[in-house]
């Protein structure tokens, strides 16, 4: 599998719908979809692939289908938008929460969706931004790319 595309995720239906290249056709990418739901491993779909099996030939379209399988089946009843503060870096995926003050963070690799997280809490968002951005190249100079 190709990386995830991470840049091109959306939520919906308390899901992030994360778009990759599932095959070329005549030199064209053939897209296909995985989903991380907001409540984690207890979601019926979190980490799953293409629960519909349907892929297509244009991104908007598999973006499309996955939503219209998510406002049937979705599974999350209070959708929190988990999946405001997600930035890309280094097409890694990084999910920034906040809970009473404090930050934390999800981290999925370009091609994976286990998270490496390091358990650690942060006192802003920044500041969580900034060490992950020093554990992955080791200098704070580079961009984080928000997705939202």
């Amino acid at each position: 599998m190709n990386r995830l595309l991470y840049e091109k995720s959306v939520s919906h239906q308390g899901h992030l719908i994360i778009p990759f290249v599932f095959g070329i056709v005549d030199s064209r990418s053939i897209y296909s979809y995985k989903l991380l739901s907001e409540l984690g491993h207890k979601g019926r779909f979190h980490k799953s692939e293409n629960p519909v099996g349907i892929c297509s030939n244009r991104m908007d379209i598999i973006v499309d289908i996955a939503k219209e399988f998510l406002d049937e089946n979705s599974d999350v009843v209070h959708i929190t938008n988990y999946f405001k503060w997600r930035y890309t870096y280094r097409n890694n995926l990084i999910i920034v929460s906040q809970e009473t003050g404090k930050y934390f963070y999800d981290h999925y690799k370009p091609d994976s969706l286990n998270n490496i997280a390091a358990p650690k809490i942060f006192e802003s968002e920044d500041a969580c931004l900034n060490w992950i951005k020093q554990g992955l190249d080791g200098s704070n100079t580079s961009e984080i790319s928000i997705l939202n």
